[in-house]
C-alpha cells in the first residue's frame, strides 16, 4: 500500500499586515511592515512599546456579537482564520463528511487578555462578579475546540502547546494524522493574542524585546548585526491539509504538498537555544528524511529569525551544519521582519508564506537587512522579493523550553 500524500488546498491569515490570504502575500512580497507603536493599552512606562498589531479586525465580520463575547481575542482570531481556510479551499463541511475533518490548532500562551480583565474584577468587585467564562475563555485549547464547533469538523480535535514551534508542530501533526487514517482533512494552525502587559512586560522583563521604539517599522531586523530583539506581534494561521486523494476527487486548488516533517529537543534551557544548534540541525535532517529529499533539493528556508542576537545566529549555524556548502548557494528569508513574531501562530503563517513561495516562486524579503553580521553570512534576500524557481522549500520552528518543528513542503506533482 502506497504512502498517503497531503497537500494544502486552503489558507487563512489573520495579520499584522493583512487579513485573507491574498493580502497578506501582497503584503509580504511588497516588503511591507506591520511594525508600530502599541494601541491596545498604554505601553509608555514599557522599555518595549511597540508590536505587530492586527489593527483593522473587525470580529464582528465572522462572529455574531454573542459569541464575540465568549471567546478571547486570540480565539476570535483563529475562527475567523479558519473560515477564511475553508473559505480558500472551497469546502464544504456538512453531514456527508463532517466526521472526516479533524481540527488541531495551538496556542503558545493562550487567552492571556481574558486573564488580565478578569483578574482585575476578582480584585476590584470580589469572586461573585467574575465571568463564568473565564475559564473556557482563557484555555489554550478552546481554539480548537471552538473552531470545531464553529465549522461543524468532528474529526479529530486536539491543540499543540509548544510556544514558537506550536504552529509549525499543529501543521506536522495534523499531516501525521491524515497520513494515519484518523481524518482525511484537516484544519491545522496556531493563533495568538498575546499583546498585552503582562506578555510585554514578561519578555521586557527577559530583555527579548527590541527597544528600538523611535523606528517601530525598521526594530524587527533579523540576521542584520544591529537588531536588538524580537517584536511581538498577534494573528492566526490555518491551513486546510487533505489527503491527496479527496482532494483531486473534489477537484481542489493545490498549492503544495507536505513532504516531511521533522521534530527534536535540545534538552539544554528554558529559553536559549542550543549554542552547537544541535536540536535544530537533527529537526532539519529528519524532515529531510521524512521527505526522502537531499539537502541539494532546498531551494528555500523560511527561517525562525526572529531578531534576536543569539536565535539567528545559532540558526545560520545549524542551517551550515545541515546543507554544508549548498548553505550559500539556497536562500534563506524572516518573514518576521514583517509580521513581527507572532509567538504560538506563526510557524502556520510562515508555511502559508512558505506553501506560497512555491506557489508562485517569489521568495519573500528580510526586510532591514542593512548591516552584515559575519557570523550570519548566508543568502538571506534582503530587502526585496526574488523571482526565483522554488520546487522544495523548508520551514523552521524553534521555541522556548527547546523545542524544534521543521515542515518541507514542495511544489506538487500528480503523478509522483
Amino acid at each position: 500500500m502506497s504512502e498517503k500524500r497531503i497537500v494544502i488546498t486552503g489558507m487563512g491569515a489573520v495579520t499584522p499586515i493583512g487579513i485573507g490570504r491574498e493580502a497578506f502575500w501582497d503584503s509580504l512580497i511588497s516588503g511591507k511592515s506591520g511594525i508600530g507603536p502599541i494601541t491596545a493599552f498604554d505601553a509608555s512606562k514599557y522599555p518595549s512599546r511597540i508590536a505587530g498589531e492586527v489593527r483593522n479586525f473587525d470580529p464582528l465580520q465572522f462572529l455574531s456579537k454573542k459569541e464575540v463575547r465568549k471567546n478571547d481575542r486570540f480565539v476570535q482570531f483563529s475562527i475567523a482564520a479558519a473560515k477564511l481556510a475553508v473559505e480558500d479551499a472551497k469546502l464544504t463541511i456538512d453531514d456527508t463528511n463532517r466526521y472526516d475533518v479533524g481540527v488541531l490548532i495551538g496556542s503558545g500562551i493562550g487567552g492571556i487578555n481574558t486573564i488580565e480583565e478578569q483578574h482585575k474584577v476578582l480584585l476590584q468587585n470580589g469572586p461573585d462578579r467574575m465571568s463564568p467564562f473565564f475559564i473556557p475563555m482563557l484555555i489554550t485549547n478552546m481554539a480548537s475546540g471552538v473552531v470545531s464547533i464553529v465549522m461543524g469538523a468532528k474529526g479529530p480535535n486536539t491543540c499543540v502547546v509548544t510556544a514558537c514551534a506550536t504552529g509549525c508542530h499543529a501543521v506536522g501533526d495534523a499531516a501525521l494524522m491524515i497520513k494515519r487514517g484518523d481524518a482525511k482533512i484537516m484544519l491545522a494552525g496556531g493563533t495568538e493574542a498575546a499583546v498585552a502587559p503582562l506578555a510585554i512586560g514578561g519578555f521586557s522583563a527577559m530583555k527579548a524585546l527590541s527597544t528600538r521604539n523611535d523606528e517601530p517599522q525598521k526594530a524587527s531586523r533579523p540576521f542584520d548585526k544591529l537588531r536588538d530583539g524580537f517584536v511581538l506581534a498577534e494573528g492566526a494561521g490555518i491551513l486546510v491539509l487533505e489527503e491527496l486523494e479527496h482532494a483531486l476527487e473534489r477537484k481542489a486548488v493545490i498549492y503544495a504538498e507536505v513532504a516531511g516533517y521533522g521534530m527534536t529537543a535540545d534538552a539544554y534551557h528554558i529559553t536559549a537555544p542550543d549554542p552547537d544548534g544541535r536540536g535544530a540541525t537533527d529537526a532539519m535532517r529528519k524532515a529531510l528524511s521524512s521527505a526522502k529529499l537531499n539537502p541539494e533539493d532546498i531551494a528555500y528556508i523560511n527561517a525562525h529569525g526572529t531578531s534576536t542576537e543569539i536565535n539567528d545566529k545559532v540558526e545560520t549555524k545549524a542551517i551550515k551544519n545541515v546543507f554544508k556548502d549548498h548553505a550559500y548557494k539556497l536562500a534563506v528569508s524572516s518573514i518576521k521582519s514583517m509580521t513581527g513574531h507572532v509567538l504560538g501562530a506563526t510557524g502556520a503563517l510562515e508555511l502559508i508564506a512558505t506553501a506560497l513561495t512555491i506557489k508562485h516562486n517569489i521568495i519573500p524579503p528580510t526586510i532591514n537587512y542593512e548591516y552584515p553580521d559575519p557570523e550570519c553570512d548566508l543568502d538571506y534576500v534582503p530587502n526585496k522579493a526574488r523571482e526565483q524557481k522554488v520546487n522544495v522549500a523548508m520551514s523552521n520552528s524553534f521555541g522556548f523550553g527547546g523545542h524544534n518543528a521543521v515542515v518541507v513542503l514542495k511544489k506538487f506533482k500528480e503523478d509522483e
